[in-house]
């Protein structure tokens, strides 16, 4: 299933999460500041994007990757920008007002599995998918992160950040709408899993899933409760 730049646009326009404007916390999770581990990505970004919110948060909220993000942005312009990892307009607006509109913005930590832009060699505007050894290299991040933090619940973005996660436990996955709020408890990570579709692409798969946009809300909404009961 392809997926988007994490800063693209709304595939079938704006709904009622873009509507609010929350405001992202003007701290960052710093782990290593100036890592150099990835030569590509070190030449690519602009920043590092670190993880931001609660070190005691319930809930993490992870991606795969930054996107480019938008430099002439106020405030929204992406963490390959601010450094904050789902900050921009696109993805980081529209994920932080869905968790805020479901009762879990307080409660949540945001990060991605990889935590620098890894912009496409024929096109630098455009991010790739992370390569393997980029994700292994930026996973002990993630790890670190959820050691500290100690959540209960891992909500995945999209295909390859469920896929990241699921790597760290050592599992895989075939298809993954199949895999869309569908827990996986992670013992060796300690957390329960719930993918979730793409904030930037939801709009595209929602229908395929047979809900309505706030009934995909509500099923979050659920499926979140159950987990944390």
């Amino acid at each position: 299933m392809p997926e988007p730049d994490a800063d693209s646009s709304e595939k079938s326009g704006a709904s009622a999460e873009d509507a609010a404007d929350p405001q992202f916390p003007d701290t960052k999770n710093v782990l290593e500041r100036d890592c150099t581990r990835c030569p590509a990505l070190v030449d690519s970004r602009e920043c590092i994007s670190w993880g931001t919110g609660d070190l005691e948060a319930d809930i993490v909220v992870s991606g795969e990757a930054p996107g480019r993000g938008t430099p002439s942005a106020d405030r929204w312009r992406g963490g390959n920008w601010t450094g904050k990892a789902y900050t921009s307009r696109h993805s980081g607006r529209r994920i932080r007002s869905m968790l805020e509109r479901i009762g879990y913005g307080g409660e949540s930590y945001y990060t991605n599995a990889v935590k620098c832009f890894p912009a496409d060699s024929d096109d630098p505007t455009t991010n790739r998918e992370p390569s393997d050894e980029e994700r292994e290299n930026c996973r002990t991040h993630l790890l670190t992160e959820l050691e500290t933090i100690g959540p209960e619940v891992v909500l995945a973005t999209g295909k390859h950040a469920t896929t990241t996660v699921l790597e760290a436990e050592g599992k895989s996955i075939d298809g993954f709408l199949e895999t869309v709020l569908e827990p996986v408890h992670c013992e060796s990570l300690g957390v329960w899993l719930i993918p979730i579709l793409h904030p930037s692409y939801q709009d595209v798969w929602i229908g395929r899933l047979g809900y309505e946009p706030e009934e995909y809300l509500e099923a979050i909404r659920e499926t979140l409760e159950g987990v944390l009961e």
